[in-house]
């Protein structure tokens, strides 16, 4: 993540918020009469075309010593067995609390113990490494702990390129030998983290491109058919000139043109050196910073940011000298804040199930930033619901957005039907179909202003207007049964049941028991198509509510 995101005031969010409590009232009733209900059919026979849960390919989490940790690695069970997801990506590969590398005399000592005890529990576990490679052990820097976090990740480039190649050669010769060259060949081997961004690296843009350029000789030199990419840099950026004009003409900033950082540049450097580029890598944020001679500004994006920035990206590829290179947004969440109490609502799991049904066929991951608050770029949170990144808390209670990526998981391997707010699939190899809608309000046009705490994430779960839903599946065996699965304000809303607990900090373990039981708590109920296997679906959606329709 931005080393950053701590930083930020959340002042702009707050005039958002502000606004959107008056206006998101006064439009709740209009929006019922402008159309905007949901409408979705299907029929169970219909042709189909491939679904890719590109969703569920990768997920963050913070650095890699963590994951030794006993709570990581339970709550990484959970995100593989409820939200399917099959890589994991995080950074500190190489710092020096995996004790990876030093020197003795001047010599390279090696010691993949570490790594070792971390990649046999997450491939145990059903998860395999997205190999980020970065940051720089303390005996190859020229300055240590740069990066701001908590941790003092060095974001210096190596001080020998040599001796930087020598290690990920050893450590790929290690993995080979240990897993097989079948499952390594499997895996992402990604160059540095955010080097556009100079606490995570503290050289050049030309330094930056000879470091992947050294790294990607290497890795194709012990196996041609190891996976490299990157750049892995941060956000898009508006065009500096283009801001300031509509700065002044006081118009709309949310859907101003916004560009990928580094990209153009390294696309060429790759082209004209005739490097490897298995894949892409960028970190497009739907929010970021910008500065004007007077202040810093933040600026939130609208709604549809992240499907713009996509489908740029995926032109942008689809014209270059490497046209089937695959496209990774290896970090992404609404803001890239670990204090966004947004993060925690309800609201979250609407955002991410709203943007990955709209960038279906644009991207091979969205790699949601983290699944776990196990996290400390900034230190420990000082609340057990803190605003932290993760899908589930440091206690393991899953919040609302775990639940959005299992909604998602179950969604079947063929697409039958698509619309504003909802899909119809279907699995290819049982014939069984899987619905699913969603409610991201019509008023909010935004992806999803930040909250600096609790009360303010309450206000927003409070903006927005209930949806008519309209769900029709045909061609159904008669009384075929299907489980109606409810996110809402009232059910698997963690921090309401919390709240309603009087928000103990810490809980006891008998609260935290009854926390992780509220936080599954989802309304179900079963209904049956007719005797004309038909199954029809009329309701009020509330607003960031999810429904999951699920034939048994």
């Amino acid at each position: 993540m931005r080393a950053q995101g701590l930083l930020m005031t959340f002042k702009f969010f707050n005039c958002i918020l502000a606004f959107l409590l008056v206006f998101g009232t006064t439009c709740a009733a209009v929006a019922q009469q402008a159309g905007t209900g949901i409408q979705i059919s299907a029929g169970s026979h219909a042709p189909a075309t491939p679904l890719k849960h590109f969703w569920s390919n990768t997920v963050g989490a913070g650095r890699a010593n963590e994951g030794l940790r006993a709570s990581w690695q339970e709550q990484l069970q959970m995100a593989v067995k409820f939200d399917g997801f099959r890589y994991v990506r995080f950074h500190g590969l190489f710092h020096d609390d995996m004790f990876v590398y030093h020197e003795q005399n001047g010599k390279p000592a090696y010691n993949f113990q570490y790594i070792d005890d971390l990649f046999d529990r997450m491939l145990a576990d059903g998860a395999r490494p997205f190999v980020e490679l970065g940051f720089s052990p303390s005996d190859m820097v020229t300055e240590k702990g740069s990066t701001g976090f908590w941790w003092k990740g060095n974001g210096s480039p190596p001080n020998n390129y040599q001796k930087w190649s020598e290690l990920v050669r050893h450590f790929l010769n290690h993995c080979i030998e240990r897993y097989g060259a079948d499952e390594v060949r499997s895996w992402y081997f990604e160059v540095w983290n955010e080097p556009d961004l100079g606490g995570f690296f503290t050289g050049t843009q030309a330094q930056y491109f000879d470091l992947y350029k050294t790294t990607a000789i290497t890795i194709k030199q012990v196996d041609p058919q190891l996976r490299v990419g990157g750049p892995a840099t941060s956000n898009f950026h508006p065009d500096p000139e283009v801001l300031k004009q509509a700065v002044a003409a006081h118009a709309d900033l949310e859907n101003l043109p916004w560009r990928p950082t580094w990209l153009p540049e390294f696309f060429k450097y790759c082209t004209e050196n005739h490097l490897p580029l298995d894949f892409l890598s960028t970190h497009p944020y739907p929010m970021d910073f910008t500065t004007d001679d007077k202040s810093k500004v933040l600026l939130h994006r609208g709604i549809n940011s992240t499907h713009d920035d996509l489908l740029l990206l995926r032109r942008f590829v689809d014209s270059s000298a490497y046209p089937h290179a695959e496209i990774h947004l290896t970090e992404w969440s609404s803001s890239s804040s670990s204090r966004d109490h947004t993060h925690d609502s309800l609201q979250a799991a609407a955002f991410i199930v709203k943007t990955n049904l709209d960038s279906i066929g644009l991207v091979d991951s969205l790699s949601y930033w983290t699944f776990t608050d196990v996290f400390e770029e900034q230190g420990a949170g000082d609340s057990i619901f803190h605003g932290g990144f993760g899908m589930i808390n440091y206690q393991s209670i899953p919040k609302p957005v775990f639940h959005g990526y299992r909604f998602l998981n179950e969604l079947g391997d063929e697409l039958l039907a698509r619309s504003p707010g909802a899909v119809v699939t279907r699995n290819s190899k049982t014939g069984k179909l899987t619905a699913l809608a969603y409610n991201y309000p019509p008023e909010v046009s935004v992806s999803l202003p930040g909250t600096s705490s609790l009360e303010e994430a309450d206000k927003m779960t409070n903006i927005g207007s209930a949806r008519a839903l309209s769900v029709t599946l045909t061609g159904l065996a008669p009384g075929a049964p299907f489980e109606i699965e409810t996110l809402d304000k009232e059910h698997a809303n963690t921090t309401a049941a919390w709240e309603a607990m009087g928000k103990p900090d810490p809980p006891t373990r008998e609260q935290t028991a009854a926390l992780k039981a509220a936080a599954w708590n989802t309304k179900r109920e079963i209904l049956r198509s007719d005797a004309n296997g038909t199954l029809i679906i009329h309701q009020s959606l509330p607003a960031w509510a999810l429904l999951l329709i699920r034939q048994l």
